[in-house]
């Protein structure tokens, strides 16, 4: 359980903050701080999305553009309205999009590194949980592994456990220690989710180990089965999954069916 009280002083913030840091030599990470409104968040949730991981931050006409397709980026403000402060992760400068040897490199330890500490200078006394979405389980566990105790958790959700077609492999977890992140740690998975490198059975082997969340329903596909507004990118849940999520981070009562 946290110590809701250590936390109080953390302020709502005003509005989504693009933010950029030096986090190697010659590179920078940009971020997004999600506007919180009158909620005073009770822990920082670091968002690493699938795909190639870059959701084009940039500033327009004095405005905050950015790309909202992926399930965590779209779920941002339900984070935020159970008590959490999104902090959504852009592809680093030297990245076009972030490779299999990057989600799984010391450099992106230092990447993220620079993000923790500005954020904890920020918000000093909040906890930081790493949440990732598909490839981002990548990111969220290598890092999770690597960070330790910088980190108060890790959140995997429709983790890339790897197809069974050897002849159809994308970049996956198969192998991976989870028991080598030292931090809590919790699987989301939704049951209908048809892509072939997240299958929900393995997220349901791992349940006999640590906590898993399943989700079930939402709304008619709209996209692949391994993109965002499917199943997999749990489309008509995500506030739902979102809240369930949050529970957990806080160290609440939390479901593990999301019907």
């Amino acid at each position: 359980m946290l110590a809701i009280a250590a936390l109080a002083a953390a302020a709502p913030l005003a509005a989504h903050e693009l933010v950029t840091v030096a986090s190697r030599p010659g590179v920078t990470q940009s971020f997004l701080v999600i506007d919180t409104g009158s909620v005073k968040p009770q822990a920082i949730a670091l968002l690493y999305t699938g795909g190639g991981g870059r959701v084009g931050l940039r500033q327009e006409d004095g405005e905050v553009k950015y790309r909202s397709h992926n399930f965590l980026v779209r779920a941002a403000a339900d984070f935020a309205r159970n008590g959490l402060l999104p902090v959504v992760m852009d592809a680093p400068s030297d990245q076009n999009e972030l490779t299999d040897e990057y989600r799984r490199d010391s450099a992106q330890s230092d990447d993220a590194r620079a993000v923790l500490g500005e954020l904890k200078r920020r918000f000093p006394g909040l906890p930081a949980f790493l949440v990732g979405t598909s490839r981002g389980t990548i990111s969220a566990a290598f890092l999770g592994r690597e960070l330790g105790d910088e980190l108060a958790g890790v959140v995997l959700t429709s983790s890339m456990f790897g197809s069974s077609n050897p002849r159809r492999q994308a970049p996956n977890l198969r192998g991976f220690d989870y028991g080598a992140i030292r931090s809590r740690l919790l699987f989301v998975h939704h049951r209908e989710d048809g892509c072939e490198h997240t299958p929900y059975t393995s997220a349901l082997r791992l349940a006999v180990r640590y906590p898993l969340i399943s989700v079930s329903g939402g709304k008619a596909a709209e996209s692949g089965p391994c993109e965002a507004y499917a199943a997999h990118g749990y489309f008509g849940r995500e506030a739902e999954t979102a809240a369930a999520i949050a529970a957990w981070i806080l160290g609440r009562a939390f479901p593990q069916d999301v019907e």
